[in-house]
């Protein structure tokens, strides 16, 4: 009974002896192993070709807009005459255009756009990239702000003739701000930015029209 008993004993001690070694590997081996976090992945997103239309009303300036985007006055109780969205619903997405009427207060209205961008927008940017243009025969200058980061808009820009008319535009897209996710989303509407600043064509006669109809908006106020 007791050579029985020892068998046991001494069996049993093996087993957890192996047990115990195995374990000990698994461990080692584990350890070395070096672990690699995958990246977020996010949608595919599908963009329909590029095709434009041109927009034309009783406002002193046409532009051109891209075809799966809806123009609309600016509904606001903040808004004025010849304030426009473009909407993408798909996309979530809105490019909001306010015109303002130069009389002789050009500088005040760069220096409004230039608060809006840097004092305010961004404050949560890492970067405000700007670049100008010019189209000197249609005399439309401007510039366009690449806001990297995750700043409420990514893109802001504005076009005049700096002696009768002031244009300002901007992007928003109505989900929390991300870099990473928005990054093709805001690439493709750059160039219907860019299309839409290359195609502005100011309206002498309108332009007058707008003057004499809307007196009271000729004065100074804040860009939007």
């Amino acid at each position: 009974m007791i050579g029985k008993n020892n068998n046991r004993i001494t069996i049993t001690g093996c087993c957890r002896i192996i047990l115990l070694s195995w374990s000990a590997m698994i461990l080692l081996f584990s350890c070395q192993q070096t672990y690699t976090p995958k990246p977020h992945a996010y949608f595919r997103i599908d963009f329909p070709e590029k095709e434009y239309r041109s927009y034309e009303s009783a406002c002193p300036f046409m532009f051109d807009y891209p075809v799966y985007g809806t123009v609309a006055p600016d509904n606001r109780p903040t808004s004025e005459p010849c304030w426009f969205n473009i909407q993408f619903p798909g996309y979530k997405g809105t490019i909001y255009l306010t015109y303002r009427k130069i009389t002789g207060n050009f500088d005040e209205f760069t220096e409004d756009n230039w608060k809006i961008i840097y004092n305010k927008i961004a404050q949560k940017a890492d970067a405000v990239d700007p670049h100008d243009y010019a189209d000197f025969g249609r005399k439309v200058y401007g510039t366009i702000y690449d806001i990297k980061g995750n700043a409420a808009s990514p893109i802001q820009f504005f076009v005049t003739d700096s002696i009768e008319n002031f244009l300002r535009g901007s992007l928003y897209f109505a989900v929390k701000p991300n870099q990473d996710s928005l990054a093709p989303v805001i690439s493709f509407f750059r160039e219907d930015i860019v299309c839409l600043m290359e195609s502005v064509r100011w309206k002498e006669e309108k332009s007058k029209n707008f003057e004499k109809n809307n007196p009271s908006k000729n004065k100074r106020g804040t860009v939007n």
